[in-house]
């Protein structure tokens, strides 16, 4: 692989103009594609397998034209202070916003707050449920307006409006932190390659991958009902890992260039040596990414798939079009250790190597961090270990407290009308109000339908939980009826998740007793199946992606512990973030900090979405870290000295990529999607955790402790892997190769 990537790396830099054009075509075509593009359509969320789901189908069948997947809104209203919302003057507003709201093209029914006993109690309170033909996203914008001039109408006659449901719902913005995050981005590169032109180059070419995955997404958003989240996670991934895969390659140019290569030769080793530990890490992040398949949830899926994709870009860019933009800058990226002279000192003037410090040996050079960080690891391994296990085990702690749920009203900024709504609804009707239950009856192979329907309503009014239970309301067939109850807790509690269980049991019951099948959905019950099946998708998951991982690892280092190694770091990694997102947004540490206005479960998605980018990110650093170690081992260096030489080539760009990767995803956190939020922080923390503690501390400490034993091989699986020649042994010259111990090197072939 390293002969056929130094090859392309070279044409790409000949090339330059005819590899440019190919890209810049393709960011048009795609720009030009999301342009030209109709707008995204129902994104539709169906959860295969579920009984949730099984009923909402069974609602389209048996209730035809009663748009079971349009949007909702309830239009709450509250009369002013001493006055009731029955009061003659309220109730002719409220009447009004009703007929109102009944005149909309796309409006399928508004039920009247006095007509549908939808008032509280103590009359305080009362609201309107309206049902649309479409879903929240293909809600024309003036029917949204004519909503909320409705509402707005009512509270200038002196009530309180607030609106909820979904047929507000907005696309989620991400704020200004996000540019935040690429203007940190491009401070760390400047430092790290001490040249604005070097920075440049890695931002230039992450800016235009992402602008050609993002776009086609947009492009092909309607037809294959892509969500605008989907948009947003490939952002952020693509970002992350174009920029850092962009400076894995523009650092061993560098690295070339100050060994005294010509350009086009630095250029061809980089992507050669460099740019394999890119493919393979790029490699592991689409593994990890397309993996979410197998959860069987068409959202995760194309999401995954999409990303992937973005991923896919920027590995390519990154082996083609930085080459190409190395030829165009010609002499002003500078050798490893030189710096333009607006940004520090040249190489000239760097001190002069006949000038040792007492610790160091004559004629040689100050040794870098990185070299003096490994070369204290290697000489205390086991406190190193300990220190790092213990600590990321303390951050995972937390973990043990994790509760998962899906983000409602309930969940949103207090700022939102939506939110208020909810509020408002608690306080008027229960809080169990805002998340009722739909009980569906199948009676069709019943003897007697409408006793089945009186018997489940019966049976469901005696469980605990449960504050209300409407008459069923029987389809034109009178085989199926739909019941909705009212449980007495949050949506999003354990309560109510019981009382969803109870009423499947009893369902069972009068099954058995009457032949009617009972089923129960709504969005309540939805968020319950989603979060049960993500939890019994993850270990399956996470043995496909992490054994599949594993395998293309072995292949890379030719070893069978140091991807155990890797795998069982990030296993504690990916524990940590998890023990960090529970503490911050379901305990609410920090909360403030990180803009959480409502602590309450962590989302349903986010440990087997963890599991699967942050296993795939993981990999890039262990890849480019330890491919520089097995480099040096292979070319006769004794284990711990390997060790020394990986940090003292790639501690400094790890570092750089995982400040960078930090600063992208961070940079979401200001998104207004509490589920854009909650994956920015536990990616930001998960890759803090992954590069500072399991990759620089833990992974060089297991390598001085195992010594050769690290990188052994049986000699049969040896003979059957392929030979991929990561360490680009195939681009060294005979010179090169005479190098090094005769007897590390016979070491090596055994």
């Amino acid at each position: 692989m390293a002969t056929f990537l130094y090859k392309l790396g070279r044409l790409a830099f000949r090339r330059r103009h005819f590899v440019a054009l190919i890209w810049v075509a393709l960011l048009t075509l795609a720009g030009v594609g999301a342009a030209s593009a109709p707008p995204a359509g129902n994104s539709s969320f169906s959860i295969p397998g579920t009984e949730a789901q099984k009923a909402f189908d069974l609602l389209e069948q048996r209730f035809p034209g009663a748009s079971a997947d349009g949007a909702t809104a309830r239009v709450v209203f509250k009369a002013p202070s001493g006055e009731k919302m029955t009061d003659a003057g309220n109730k002719a507003t409220v009447e009004k916003t009703v007929d109102e709201l009944s005149d909309g093209s796309e409006v399928a029914s508004v039920a009247d707050p006095y007509t549908g006993n939808a008032v509280s109690k103590d009359g305080t309170i009362a609201y309107a449920s309206v049902k649309y033909d479409v879903s929240g996203m293909e809600l024309e914008e003036s029917t949204k307006d004519a909503l909320e001039d409705a509402a707005q109408q009512a509270r200038d006659a002196g009530l309180t409006v607030e609106v909820g449901g979904d047929a507000l719902q907005a696309v989620p913005e991400t704020g200004a932190t996000e540019v935040i995050g690429i203007a940190v981005a491009a401070v760390v590169l400047v430092i790290t390659f001490g040249s604005l032109v070097a920075a440049g180059l890695p931002l230039l070419t992450a800016l235009i991958g992402v602008g050609i995955g993002v776009s086609s997404i947009t492009a092909l958003a309607s037809a294959l009902e892509l969500g605008s989240t989907t948009s947003i996670l490939a952002m952020m991934i693509g970002l992350a890992v174009g920029i850092d895969y962009a400076l894995f390659i523009v650092s061993r140019y560098r690295a070339e260039l100050a060994e005294g290569r010509e350009r086009e030769e630095a250029a061809g080793r980089a992507v050669g040596t460099a740019g394999s530990a890119v493919v393979f890490a790029g490699l592991t992040v689409v593994i990890a990414l397309v993996g979410l398949a197998v959860v069987n949830i068409p959202m995760l899926t194309k999401m995954g798939i999409a990303a992937a994709g973005t991923v896919a870009i920027a590995v390519l860019i990154a082996l083609t079009m930085i080459p190409a933009l190395l030829g165009y800058a010609g002499r002003r990226v500078k050798p490893a250790g030189a710096k333009g002279r607006r940004l520090g000192r040249s190489r000239k003037s760097e001190p002069k190597p006949d000038a040792p410090k007492p610790d160091q040996p004559a004629g040689q050079p100050k040794a870098n961090l990185g070299t003096r960080w490994a070369s204290f690891v290697v000489r205390r391994p086991l406190a190193v270990l300990l220190l790092g296990v213990i600590g990321l085990g303390a951050a995972a702690v937390p973990a043990t407290s994790l509760e998962l749920g899906l983000p409602d009203d309930g969940s949103q900024p207090t700022s939102t009308t939506q939110r208020r709504a909810y509020d408002l609804l608690s306080e008027g009707f229960g809080p169990g109000f805002n998340g009722p239950l739909m009980v569906v009856v199948d009676a069709k192979g019943s003897d007697a339908p409408k006793d089945a329907f009186s018997d489940v309503a019966g049976k469901i009014e005696g469980l605990d939980g449960v504050v209300a239970v409407t008459p069923p309301a029987p389809n034109k067939g009178g085989d199926t009826a739909t019941i909705t109850v009212i449980p007495d807790s949050k949506p999003s509690s354990v309560q109510t998740e019981d009382l969803v269980h109870a009423i499947r049991d009893a369902g069972g019951d009068i099954e058995a007793k009457t032949g009617a099948e009972t089923l129960v959905t709504g969005s309540t019950a939805m968020n319950i199946d989603v979060s049960e099946k993500l939890n019994d998708a993850l270990v399956p998951y996470l043995v496909l992606v992490v054994g599949l991982a594993f395998l293309l690892l072995i292949v890379v280092f030719r070893s069978i512990l140091v991807p155990l190694k890797a795998a069982l770091g990030f296993l504690l990694s990916v524990m940590a973030a998890l023990g960090a997102v529970v503490a911050v947004f379901q305990w609410g540490w920090l909360s403030g900090l990180m803009g959480v206005e409502e602590t309450g479960p962590v989302m349903s998605m986010m440990p087997i979405f963890m599991v699967g980018v942050v296993f795939g990110l993981a990999m890039d650093y262990e890849v480019f870290l330890v491919t520089r170690m097995r480099e040096a081992y292979v070319h006769g260096e004794k284990p711990n000295q390997a060790v020394v030489t990986g940090f003292k080539h790639g501690a400094r760009v790890v570092t750089a990529a995982a400040v960078i990767m930090m600063a992208v995803f961070a940079g979401f956190i200001g998104s207004s999607e509490s589920m854009v939020k909650m994956i920015g922080f536990g990616l930001a923390i998960a890759v803090f955790f992954d590069a500072f503690v399991v990759r620089m501390a833990i992974v060089p400490a297991v390598l001085a402790l195992l010594g050769k034993k690290a990188w052994w091989l049986p000699k049969w699986l040896d003979r059957a892997l392929p030979n991929v020649d990561v360490e680009g042994e195939g681009l060294r010259t005979g010179d090169e190769r005479g190098s090094g111990p005769d007897e590390d090197r016979e070491l090596v072939r055994a």
